[in-house]
Order: C-alpha cells, then sequence, then structure tokens
C-alpha cells in the first residue's frame, strides 16, 4: 500500500521547483551522488586500504589486476545510484555529454542545457569536496608517505581520486588521450540509446539504470587505464576544481606533471563532448533509421529477413 509523503517544503513554495529549477536540483543531487562513490571508491584503492593497513605497504596501489576491477564496479554502482537518485525528475544525465547529445538528437530543449551542466559541475564539485572531507587524513598520509615529485606536498597519485590524467605511454601527446575520450563517450551514447530505444530491446522493469552502469564498467575495464576513462566533463572538471581550491596546484590547472604531460584539463571535457554526439549519431545511423522504417511498416520483416519485395506482375495478376 502507498504512503503519501508529505512535503518538506511549504507547496506553496515548491511550484518553482516544479520546471527547470526542480530538474537543476536533480542533476546536481545525481552528479553528487556519482561523484561521492566514484571518486570515493578510487580514494579507498590509493589511499585508505594502503594507509589502513591492508595493502602490502602504505604506497602500494594497483598490485593486481583486482584493483582496477574494484575501481570499475565502484564507478559502475555509482552511475547507477546516481541514475536511480534523479532519472524520475531530470532524466538523470548526470553528465554534459549526455546533455549535449540529447539535444541534437533527442529533442532536449536547448535551453536546458547550460543549467543542466552548470548543475553538473556543481554537484561533482561538490561531491569531492565530501570525499576530501572523509579521506583528508588517508590523503595526507599517503602523501607523506609516497616519493617523487610533488606539488605543494600532494602526489599525482592522490590527485588521480578526484580527477584524470593519461598514461605514461602516450610521452605527453594530447591526441591519444583525445581519441580515448571520444571513442569511450561515443560507446557510452551509442549504449544509452540503445538501453532507452523502446523500439528496440529496451530494458524492462526499471533496470536501465543497473544496465547503464554495466556500460560504464565495460568502458573502465576495456578503456580506463588510458587515460582514467573520465568520459564525462563534470565528473573531471568539478573535482578538478575542487582540488585546485584544495592545493592541487597545478596537477589540476593547467593539468601538468613535469616531464610527462602538460596542459591536460580540456582533454576531458572536449573529448566527451565530441564522442558523445558521435556516439548518438551512429546509433541512429545504423539503429535508429532501420528500427524507423520498420516501424512504418504493417508488418516488420523478422530480425535478420528482408521484407519482400513485389513485382509490377504480382500487384496487377494478368498484367
Amino acid at each position: 500500500m502507498a504512503v503519501e509523503i508529505p512535503a518538506i517544503i511549504k507547496p506553496a513554495r515548491l511550484r518553482s521547483r516544479g520546471g527547470l529549477l526542480g530538474e537543476c536540483l536533480a542533476e546536481f543531487l545525481g552528479t553528487f551522488v556519482l561523484i561521492a562513490f566514484g571518486a570515493g571508491v578510487v580514494a579507498m584503492a590509493v589511499a585508505a586500504l594502503p594507509g589502513s593497513g591492508r595493502a602490502q605497504t602504505p604506497t602500494t596501489i594497483f598490485l593486481a589486476a583486482g584493483d582496477w576491477l574494484l575501481i570499475t564496479w565502484g564507478w559502475a554502482m555509482a552511475v547507477v545510484f546516481g541514475v536511480y537518485v534523479a532519472g524520475g525528475v531530470s532524466g538523470a544525465h548526470i553528465n554534459p555529454a549526455v546533455t549535449l547529445a540529447m539535444a541534437v538528437r533527442r529533442g532536449f530543449s536547448w535551453a536546458k542545457v547550460l543549467p543542466y551542466w552548470f548543475s553538473q559541475v556543481a554537484g561533482a564539485l561538490t561531491g569531492a569536496a565530501l570525499v576530501y572531507l572523509v579521506y583528508h587524513d588517508a590523503i595526507h598520509a599517503y602523501d607523506h608517505a609516497a616519493p617523487g615529485p610533488k606539488v605543494n606536498g600532494h602526489t599525482n597519485a592522490t590527485f588521480s581520486i578526484f580527477a584524470t590524467f593519461p598514461a605514461a605511454y602516450f610521452h605527453g601527446g594530447y591526441w591519444g588521450p583525445l581519441v580515448d575520450q571520444i571513442v569511450g563517450t561515443a560507446f557510452l551514447l551509442m549504449l544509452i540509446a540503445a538501453v532507452l530505444d523502446v523500439r528496440n530491446q529496451a530494458v524492462q522493469a526499471n533496470l536501465g539504470p543497473l544496465v547503464v552502469g554495466f556500460v560504464v564498467a565495460a568502458i573502465g575495464m576495456s578503456y580506463g587505464a588510458n587515460a582514467g576513462y573520465a568520459i564525462n566533463p563534470a565528473r573531471d572538471f568539478g573535482p578538478r576544481l575542487f582540488t585546485y581550491a584544495a592545493g592541487w596546484n597545478s596537477l589540476a590547472f593547467p593539468g601538468s606533471v613535469s616531464g610527462s604531460f602538460s596542459g591536460y584539463w580540456w582533454i576531458p571535457i572536449v573529448g566527451p563532448l565530441i564522442g558523445g554526439v558521435i556516439g548518438i549519431v551512429v546509433y541512429d545511423l545504423f539503429i535508429g533509421d532501420v528500427l524507423l522504417v520498420r516501424s512504418q511498416l504493417q508488418e516488420p520483416p523478422e530480425p535478420g529477413r528482408s521484407a519482400p519485395v513485389r513485382t509490377t506482375d504480382e500487384e496487377q495478376p494478368g498484367g
């Protein structure tokens, strides 16, 4: 039996939240949940597990592939619950690349794009602040114990709890990480489009957020090591803003490590925005258009079969 839940705020004051304001609040909270659990699981792997004696040494991270799986599944669950939180109000984009792709190909209002983006970045920044509040002791313990170059006492390893950086084998180049972000986000939007398309084999019983979480896990397992699989400008930019304010300085902006890479901050923004549009366009070109044509037929052919072609003689017997 359903229970009526009373409003916390007086109904007269709630009307303004019934439209765009309410959607932006939902995007803020959904992205906050995304980062609170996503950055939280990285904080566990990088700082908390080693610092609490649960790793080989106080600075041992990624000793085996299982450490990476912890992060990929943690981010997957972060996406699942972020979408469940916000989905009923805003559609739970919680990602500027999703918002842009939906505006380009799904009729999402262009007037809402910038307010959604702002809410997503603000939610991500706030989520990062919460993770730092909970894990700052572990973070500082790791930074103190870790050798190597530091910026204002912080290491790139603890910076990676919050935002992303490219692998050393790119040798500071931009094209490799940029292509990585385009490809990863293209897959994300292609598969989101498939999951949501009721004309295709759409997910039933409100399991869409779970399947989208599986998509993020798959991208992380297949492409994550290249550049940290941001695949979400807000997920990187919001925490990057926080880390800059919290003392990581040049590690955050312009996103540089001496001798490794420099000026990286824009890659996890531009790459996902390009990739998201490419992904949804590719889906529509190869799958959506076919489904549209089939929906216009009275008797659509079975998958893998072509519709019968009637000749002129068949249409006019005895002609």
